[in-house]
């Protein structure tokens, strides 16, 4: 059986992380509360941040910048978009 989590993002019972996908506190604390659906759906856009914004990943700013925007997603804060950008359809 899966484990759950009451998840912070969608304040539900989910299925949670089976390892903790950072390094250190951050990684315990996302472990703790966060769903696996909550991760995908920051790992999804913090990808579309990273394309849309030309993030350098090599450079420490851009990677605190998506740390804290990481944050605020899971918070369920305003969070950063990439102005214009439209989300693939899904063909059927």
């Amino acid at each position: 059986m899966s484990r759950t989590v009451f998840c912070r993002k969608y304040q539900e019972e989910l299925e949670g992380l089976e390892r903790a996908p950072y390094p250190g506190p951050i990684g315990e604390n996302i472990y703790e509360t966060i769903s696996k659906k909550a991760w995908q759906d920051w790992l999804s856009h913090q990808t579309m941040l990273i394309n849309e914004k030309h993030l350098n990943m090599m450079d420490a700013s851009s990677r605190e910048y998506l740390k804290q925007e990481m944050q605020k997603f899971f918070a369920g804060e305003d969070y950063d978009k990439a102005e214009g950008y439209v989300p693939p359809v899904e063909k059927e």
